[in-house]
C-alpha cells in the first residue's frame, strides 16, 4: 500500500530546518504486516526531543528513516500469529518492543530488552526487516514505531490496547512523555508522599515528571528551567516553587526551597552539566534520577567521595523503568481522575507537511508537546 510519511534523509543539517529540510514528506510503499506484526493507521503523534536528537545528529540513527516514536492509532490489519489485537482496536505505541524472553523482560525490566533495543539500533522491527520503501530502496523504522506516517507496521509487542474513549492526541503523549516522566517518579525514584522533588528541564518529559511528583504527594516540588514560559507551565501543573537557572543559582535555590537539598532530583534536560547540577542539588542520602539523553560523547564529573560518604544514589531511568502493559492503564486511570492533566502538555497541533517547522519550534524552546495528525485533512 501507499502512505505519506515524514522521512529523515540526512542528520545534522543546519537550522532553520524549514530551509535545510532534513525531513521530507513523500509517498512511500508500505508492506503488509508479517508474522506477529500489525498495520496501524496513525491518528496522533507527538514530536519529542528524542526525535530532534536524531535530526540534529546527537542521537545517531541509520538513515533514511521514518521518524516518530510517541503515537496512538487504530489497528487496521493483523498479521499471522497476532493474538492480543484485532482490527478496530485503539492502541498506544511503546518505543521499546518487548521480546518477553530475554533476561531483562523476564525480570520485569522490559525497557532494557536486548532484542528490542538491538532492533531499534538497526532501524528494524523486532523480528527483523523494514516495511517502508522509497524509490525501491528500504527506509528504516524509528524505534519500532515510525509515527510520522499515515500508516505504519509495528510488532505486536510495540502496541498496547486502550479504551476507545481516550482522545488520540492525549493517548499519544502517554507513549513517551508520560511513560518516561511519570515512570521516573513512581518506578525509578519511588517517591514517597511528603518527600521533596526537584525537576531540572521542563520539556514534555520534565513537565510529566512534575505532574507525577504532584500526583505522588511530593512536597515541595521545585521546577528548574531557563525559559519563563515553561516555568509558569510547571507552576500551573502543581510545582510549588520555580527557579530560572539564568537568573539564579539553581543548586542553591533548590537547597533553599527543600531545606538542604531535594530527596529526589530528576534531570530531564539531556545535558551532562544539568545532570551535575541536579546531583549537587540532591541532599545527603538522596537520589538523583536522569532521564535525559545527552550526546554520546558527553561525560559527567561528580565528586566520587560523595557517593560513599553521603550515601548518594545516581540512577538512570529509560522509558521510566516502565512495564508498559502494567503502567499505561494505571497512568490512564490517574488521567481520568484528573490527577495527571496530560492534555495540558499539548501546545501545538500540526500536519505532516509542517514537520520541519515543528522541529524548529521545539529546538527554540517554543513548544512542549506538538501533536502531528498524519491523516488530518
Amino acid at each position: 500500500m501507499k502512505t505519506r510519511a515524514a522521512i529523515l534523509v540526512e542528520m545534522g543539517r543546519p537550522r532553520p530546518y524549514t530551509e535545510s529540510h532534513p525531513v521530507v514528506v513523500d509517498e512511500v510503499d508500505l508492506d503488509g504486516p508479517g508474522y506477529g506484526e500489525v498495520l496501524v493507521e496513525l491518528k496522533a503523534a507527538g514530536i519529542c526531543h528524542s526525535d530532534l536528537s536524531v535530526v540534529d545528529g546527537s542521537r545517531p540513527r541509520p538513515t533514511p528513516m521514518v521518524l516518530g516514536h510517541e503515537a496512538a492509532g487504530i489497528v487496521r490489519e493483523t498479521g499471522p500469529g497476532v493474538t492480543s489485537l484485532q482490527a478496530g482496536d485503539h492502541v498506544v505505541f511503546t518505543f521499546v518492543p518487548m521480546c518477553g524472553r530475554c533476561m531483562y523482560c523476564t525480570s520485569g525490566r522490559p525497557a532494557l530488552c536486548e532484542l528490542g533495543n538491538a532492533a531499534n539500533a538497526r532501524g528494524e522491527l523486532l523480528r527483523g526487516g523494514r516495511r517502508f520503501h522509497r524509490h525501491g530502496q528500504p527506509v528504516h523504522h524509528h524505534l519500532g514505531v515510525s509515527a510520522f506516517s499515515q500508516f505504519t507496521v509495528a510488532a505486536e509487542e510495540s502496541l498496547i490496547k486502550i479504551d476507545p474513549d481516550v482522545p488520540f492526541e492525549v493517548a499519544a503523549v502517554f507513549g513517551c512523555a508520560v511513560m518516561t516522566g511519570v515512570g521516573a517518579v513512581v518506578n525509578t525514584a519511588r517517591v514517597e508522599p511528603g518527600s521533596s522533588v526537584a525537576v531540572f528541564g521542563l520539556g514534555g518529559v520534565g513537565l510529566a515528571a512534575v505532574m507525577g511528583a504532584v500526583a505522588a504527594g511530593a512536597h515541595p516540588v521545585v521546577a528548574v528551567d531557563v525559559l519563563p514560559e515553561k516555568l509558569e507551565h510547571a507552576r500551573a501543573l502543581g510545582a510549588t516553587h520555580i527557579v530560572n537557572a539564568r537568573e539564579a543559582d539553581a543548586v542553591e535555590a533548590v537547597r533553599d526551597f527543600t531545606g538542604g537539598g531535594a530527596d529526589y532530583a530528576i534531570e530531564a534536560a539531556g545535558n551532562a552539566d544539568v545532570l551535575a547540577q541536579a546531583y549537587r542539588a540532591t541532599r545527603r542520602g538522596g537520589t538523583t534520577i536522569t532521564v535525559g539523553l545527552p550526546h554520546p560523547e558527553a561525560t559527567l564529573s561528580i565528586p566520587a567521595v560523595t557517593v560513599t560518604a553521603e550515601e548518594r544514589v545516581l540512577r538512570g531511568s529509560y522509558m521510566g523503568s516502565a512495564v508498559p502493559r502494567r503502567d499505561l492503564p494505571r497512568f490512564l486511570r490517574l488521567f481520568r481522575a484528573g490527577r495527571l492533566p496530560v492534555d495540558r502538555l499539548i501546545t501545538h497541533r500540526l500536519g505532516l507537511d509542517e514537520i520541519n517547522q515543528g522541529f524548529d519550534r521545539l529546538a527554540a524552546g517554543e513548544a512542549v508537546r506538538q501533536v502531528v495528525q498524519p491523516n488530518a485533512g
